[in-house]
């Protein structure tokens, strides 16, 4: 049977001093600590040496299990957020030409009809978003939308992060902030040229069947204002003094079975037949010319070459 180590550490002491007495006696010289090399258990995995940069860590890998030691599985995940959705679940699909057709024309009749159509399953959505919030209803709802889309904007223009969070879900989010640093936004809400309203409510659920989400799209046609200057100060895009007419169509989402949930802006719908934006007017520069030392550039009568190669801001 094995021996502890403290029996084996007793049984050596007064070999070891005696063999120390007689090394003393020998070379005259006062006693000095020595080292007596005693086994211990025997290490199965030695940690590599420092520094070493031939060992890669597939090769640390091979050697770990030929040492008997278990690696653990490495586990992509990905991180899931059940306070909103990924996307807009069934997407309204806007009538062409709507705001500027009639209701009295041809085409507009065809349009109301088929809005008519729409709204049963809208109608059974509105429903199980009447279960679980007893205070929605689709008359007062686009006003509390249109107050939530103008507060949301208003704080995307101050860099209010915290606001923001509380206005928008975690999936409009990164869309509103995108290229917007080192950027000066003007943004201002004259008016609502006609009543907002709901046209479209899906109640989707997500990775269980009770996990209820109420997503509303709200039609609002109102006049605003916009502009856009670089880190330079210059204009972008749009104009300050010049308010334009805009059609949006709105999605907000709550997650209905969180009793904390509120309802927060979710996305926007653009429609195919939306007219383009206008292009975004960037600031470039014309290399000069390289002065040396004590020359001055008014002296040099430099003439502005055309741009050809000019370097582009972000």
């Amino acid at each position: 049977m094995a021996t502890s180590i403290c029996r084996t550490l007793k049984y050596f002491q007064p070999i070891t001093c005696q063999n120390i007495k007689c090394a003393a006696s020998l070379l005259d010289v006062r006693l000095v600590p020595v080292l007596v090399p005693i086994r211990t258990k025997k290490r199965f995995f030695i940690p590599p040496a420092v520094n070493v940069k031939d060992k890669t860590q597939a090769e640390q890998e091979v050697k770990a299990r030929a040492a008997g030691m278990v690696v653990r599985q490495q586990y992509t995940e990905r991180p899931i957020n059940i306070s909103c959705t990924a996307g807009i679940f069934d997407p309204y699909v806007p009538p062409e030409g709507d705001a500027r057709l009639s209701t009295l024309s041809k085409e507009g009749l065809k349009q109301r009809t088929e809005q008519l159509r729409q709204s049963a399953a809208s109608q059974l959505s509105i429903r199980k978003i009447k279960d679980h919030d007893p205070d929605f209803s689709s008359k007062a709802f686009p006003e509390l939308a249109q107050q939530i889309f103008v507060d949301a904007h208003a704080a995307l223009t101050q860099f209010n992060k915290e606001k923001l969070h509380s206005l928008v879900t975690e999936r409009c989010y990164p869309e509103m902030v995108r290229g917007n640093r080192y950027k000066t936004l003007r943004w201002g809400f004259i008016e609502s040229l006609e009543p907002p309203r709901v046209v479209h409510t899906r109640c989707p659920d997500m990775i269980s069947k009770g996990n209820l989400y109420g997503q509303v799209t709200v039609r609002m046609h109102s006049r605003q204002t916009l502009a856009v200057y670089d880190r330079f100060g210059r204009l972008m895009m749009g104009d300050e003094d010049e308010p334009r007419d805009v059609l949006e169509y709105l999605v907000l989402e709550r997650h209905l079975v969180n009793p904390y949930g509120c309802w927060r802006l979710h996305g926007k719908i653009v429609p195919a037949w939306a007219p383009p934006k206008d292009p975004v007017v960037k600031t470039v520069m014309i290399p000069g010319p390289m002065l040396k030392p004590g020359d001055e550039f008014e002296t040099l009568n430099y003439q502005v070459p055309k741009p050809k190669a000019v370097q582009w801001y972000k």
